[in-house]
């Protein structure tokens, strides 16, 4: 039997306020909660040195009997019953109850690893801007998941300064779930927060199948990927970004069937409905999205390359931000010979006039150097290694620093 999750003192309010947004998978969630009161340093019985928190549990409207299973197993967990399935979006019902300094958000399949929270809460402590922290997703297989961006955080692991949350609100409650992350992490960068990824506060994510479905998110990816655009991106990124986007999550559907590409388009459409409605427009400084897109970053490191004899490149995958990649390469004067994508390959498949290859046919391929055109961290890091043992030219990440090229001969 697992004791109470203690408060910071007697009387004073806890430190971290878990949030946990669920519907109909009473059996997962109660599996969640048994787990994370059982972390080493949330329990009271580990005495003084344990961190004081609180558990909100936000029941979309769930009909197998989770809220009752809840309070019955877990006394001490608050539940929120929600009259209707607000998505993940819901954990928008616990934030104004949360009394934690920090509130951290899980999907009711996600957890934290032993020791995550101390090392979470003394960066917050040691960090006074940092406003959110992505945390390093692990999947059951030992895999990692995260973002397609670095400074935007995914739901089933994330920590936030309750003060930040409070500036710039919640979840966007018209998304229900797909791309609500970056909603709220483009808010948190235009209000001057920094959102930052720490390698060792890890959550352990099950990724239940269990009431996931895919042709739905699909078109929620579509719909709400699109709205973001609109909404937040600076006037003369909005469409460059949404063609850019728009196209790649095509192709994505198209790997999968009919009812993915059917599903793009319907939500492409309700997007594209969206954007038509007064008051949609509420754009973040360029400041912000530069910190988000990294267009100048891109452009600065591909013109270092350039002048290091790198005339022609191989880009690596068509990643979510690669249309940086593609124009600063252009204004560098730069050819680009391929894009190496091992899932999106295909006969006459072009982005930016760029043929979209395999690793096969890109390691034939004549070029200088290789270039990532992926900003998701565990992306990267797992492009990186597959192409360094593939090719024989340099293989580079533009977000390292920056080391001299070894051409070859």
């Amino acid at each position: 039997m697992n004791g109470p999750l203690p408060s910071s003192s007697a009387g004073q309010p806890p430190v971290v306020t878990f949030i946990i947004a669920t519907h109909n998978r009473r059996a997962v969630l109660l599996n969640t909660l048994q787990r994370l009161t059982a972390t080493p340093e949330l329990r009271a019985s580990d005495g003084p040195a344990a961190i004081g928190s609180e558990i909100i549990v936000v029941d979309n409207a769930s009909t197998d009997g989770t809220s009752d299973a809840v309070a019955n197993q877990f006394p001490n967990v608050r539940v929120l019953r929600q009259k209707v399935n607000r998505g993940a979006c819901a954990k928008n019902a616990g934030v104004p109850l949360a009394a934690g300094q920090f509130v951290v958000f899980l999907d009711d399949d996600s957890y934290p690893m032993a020791g995550s929270i101390q090392r979470m809460v003394h960066y917050f402590s040691r960090d006074k801007n940092l406003g959110a922290m992505v945390c390093d997703v692990i999947l059951m297989d030992g895999s990692r998941e995260c973002s397609a961006y670095p400074t935007a955080f995914i739901g089933c692991g994330v920590g936030f300064r309750r003060e930040a949350l409070a500036q710039v609100g919640g979840l966007p409650e018209d998304f229900f779930y797909q791309a609500e992350e970056y909603d709220l992490s483009l808010r948190l960068l235009d209000a001057g927060w920094d959102i930052h990824r720490y390698n060792d506060v890890q959550v352990l994510h099950q990724k239940t199948k269990t009431g996931r479905f895919p042709a739905r998110t699909t078109r929620l990816d579509a719909r709400n990927n699109f709205t973001l655009i609109v909404r937040y991106f600076p006037r003369a990124w909005v469409l460059p970004f949404a063609f850019a986007w728009m196209r790649r999550y095509r192709w994505i559907a198209q790997t999968k069937s009919w009812r993915h590409e059917w599903a793009f388009w319907r939500g492409l459409a309700e997007g594209i409905g969206r954007s038509l409605r007064p008051g949609q427009r509420r754009p973040v400084s360029p400041a912000a999205f530069e910190r988000f897109a990294m267009i100048r970053q891109i452009e600065h490191r591909m013109k270092q390359l350039a002048d290091e004899g790198c005339r022609n490149i191989l880009f690596i995958d068509v990643g979510k931000n690669i249309l940086p990649y593609c124009l600063a390469a252009k204004a560098c004067g730069q050819r680009v010979v391929a894009i190496a994508d091992k899932n999106l390959a295909s006969p006459g498949r072009r982005f930016h006039g760029i043929p979209i290859v395999d690793d096969a046919t890109a390691a034939r391929l004549t070029f200088d150097a290789a270039v990532i055109s992926n900003v998701s961290p565990v992306h990267v890091a797992q492009r990186l290694t597959e192409m360094r043992q593939l090719l024989r030219q340099p293989v580079i990440d533009l977000l390292e620093p920056p080391a001299p090229i070894a051409m070859v001969a």
